[in-house]
């Protein structure tokens, strides 16, 4: 029985992984960390909370986070963040541009690459920067 709390899949494994796959797994970890995150924060209603959410993990919010992510990303993370990018995806959500979602994907893509690896320092590093940066603006 493996760990899924505990991923640490090896490089071999990650290359048989779809750029979309990634994302699909970087969705879930990021709305995970923003949920928690918030919910840490103190006490709201639910409301409170979807629309405190929907400001972190909405295309758009993670496109504009993406952008000044990059300069942070070393050559392997850039790698693995236009790998998402650059998939083929079949639908545009209404409220975002097709460049927004392509950038939104390679930003999950990302996160996905980093829970699957272990590599869970660097996930919150990043996830703090986040969180830091727009709560300073």
């Amino acid at each position: 029985m493996h760990d899924c709390f505990e991923m640490c899949l090896n490089q071999e494994q990650m290359k048989t992984m779809s750029g979309l796959s990634l994302a699909y797994v970087g969705d879930a970890v990021y709305e995970l960390m923003v949920r928690a995150w918030l919910c840490a924060a103190g006490s709201r209603t639910n409301g409170d909370l979807h629309a405190a959410a929907v400001r972190y993990v909405s295309a758009q919010a993670q496109a504009a986070f993406m952008e000044k992510l990059l300069p942070l990303l070393s050559e392997e993370e850039t790698a693995v963040y236009k790998r998402g990018r650059n998939a083929r995806v079949n639908a545009i959500p209404i409220h975002a541009t097709p460049g927004q979602y392509h950038a939104a994907t390679g930003f999950e893509a990302l996160f996905g690459h980093l829970w699957l690896t272990g590599q869970h320092e660097r996930l919150n590093e990043l996830f703090n920067w986040i969180t830091e940066e727009n709560n300073a603006s």
